[in-house]
């Protein structure tokens, strides 16, 4: 991780660029297995499943006796913390449900929204050396609570052909309808047109590798859409002499350990508090299972030292992370100078591996500078948002001469008749 002292606002902008990838080599390669999906089906899926997880299936569809089965593999303190999750993840997401609200904006106009779910969604959920059955709950409870019919899930199996069974679990925890044993480009190629065996489904949610994310964004120019763009997991703290820097390193590696291609930002006032964080990674890197990730991904990290804590709320805005972690003494006096930020976490005791897991908030958050413009996903991300309106005689009375003018204006004469038949019809 290296270590940056006092660096001058014109030399910042390199020190927050991520990761960078060869993007037109993905999207080739996105193109081509989407090309191949298109026409072949489930056959594609099946032939892309060997070639990339070295797996040969006879079905992709995860039955019933499966999800049953996993249950049981499971130990009874781990349902029960997925069971506790479930209650605080839907505890937090039931509030973001909205009730109609009808304004009258003129005497004789009503304008009001409704919410209808979008019926069909995908989640895509990462396997491997990291199984985030979490992100079934993320994903799966703010679906469901929005109404969604069809949840359709997508997790690459295992060399025995096997999707974790927590996953399964968690999938039939918040009511998932559909399981596929399908990873990678493939899962999001065969969501998107669909096969004679998995539906296609309307939008794609869940996080995943390089290809993943290359194929979730090619997927919108086939009308199908996604929750947000995405990239790598990252974590900026901001630490003052208040920090514990054991707390700050613990927090580092959680994120850092996610993949090579993750990067970790630590911003101080304080060359001690840098210093003796540093010296907590190299400590607690000892210790962790996934070290020789986490070190691949310090490699892509920083520690800056900037002037004051003012400066460093600075860099987090324009650096935008994914999660930001407040490790300040009065961090309640500058949450309102937060701009761009995924999720934050206040105060010392505030990991981020709370919100990843059971605090309530969503972990599904947008990455690489993304936070500038899009949020996390919510309620809101599943559903569509329809504006109704009614006019009354006195409504269309009230408002029709001012419509009838900017018509015209505008040299689109039919728009104003339809006012103007209606004028003369009641006079």
């Amino acid at each position: 991780m290296k270590t940056f002292i006092y660096p001058p606002t014109a030399k910042w902008a390199p020190l927050m660029e991520r990761p960078a990838f060869n993007v037109y080599d993905l999207n080739k390669t996105v193109l081509q297995i989407f090309d191949e999906i298109r026409k072949n089906g489930d056959k594609a899926v099946k032939r892309f499943t060997w070639l990339f997880d070295k797996v040969k299936l006879q079905s992709s569809a995860v039955t019933a006796e499966e999800i049953d089965d996993a249950e049981r593999n499971l130990s009874e303190e781990l349902i029960k913390a997925l069971k506790f999750a479930k209650r605080n993840i839907e505890k937090f997401h039931a509030a973001q449900l909205e009730s109609k609200k009808v304004i009258e904006t003129t005497n004789g106009v009503t304008c009001w929204r409704e919410s209808r779910a979008i019926d069909k969604i995908g989640i895509y959920i990462p396997g491997g050396t990291a199984p985030l059955f979490s992100t079934v709950l993320m994903l799966g409870i703010p679906a469901k609570l929005a109404g969604c019919k069809d949840i359709v899930l997508c997790s690459p199996p295992d060399k025995q052909g096997n999707i974790d069974p927590a996953i399964l679990f968690a999938a039939k925890l918040v009511g998932v309808t559909a399981i596929y044993k399908i990873g990678g480009i493939q899962a999001i190629g065969a969501m998107t047109f669909g096969t004679p065996t998995i539906p296609k489904v309307n939008k794609i949610f869940g996080p995943g590798n390089q290809f993943v994310n290359a194929a979730k964004q090619m997927v919108q120019n086939y009308g199908v859409a996604t929750d947000m763009p995405a990239g790598p997991s990252e974590l900026l703290v901001i630490a003052d002499d208040s920090s514990i820097p054991e707390f700050v390193a613990a927090d580092l590696l959680s994120q850092a350990e996610h993949g090579i291609d993750s990067q970790v930002i630590l911003l101080s006032d304080s060359k001690d508090v840098i210093a003796a964080t540093l010296s907590e990674i190299g400590k607690q890197l000892k210790e962790k299972p996934r070290a020789e990730i986490a070190l691949k991904a310090l490699e892509n990290s920083r520690a800056i030292l900037l002037n004051s804590i003012k400066e460093c709320v600075e860099f987090s805005n324009e650096y935008a992370p994914e999660h930001l972690i407040l490790a300040i003494k009065d961090y309640n006096d500058i949450t309102d100078k937060i701009e761009s930020a995924g999720s934050v976490f206040l105060g010392n005791y505030s990991c981020e591996s709370a919100g990843d897991y059971a605090s309530g908030t969503n972990h599904t958050l947008p990455t690489n500078g993304f936070a500038r413009n899009y949020s996390g996903v919510s309620v809101d991300s599943f559903v569509k948002k329809i504006s109704f309106q009614e006019l009354t005689k006195e409504g269309i009375q009230n408002i029709g001469p001012s419509i009838e003018l900017m018509a015209e204006a505008e040299h689109l004469i039919a728009h104003r008749n339809a006012v103007t038949v209606r004028l003369k019809n009641l006079n």
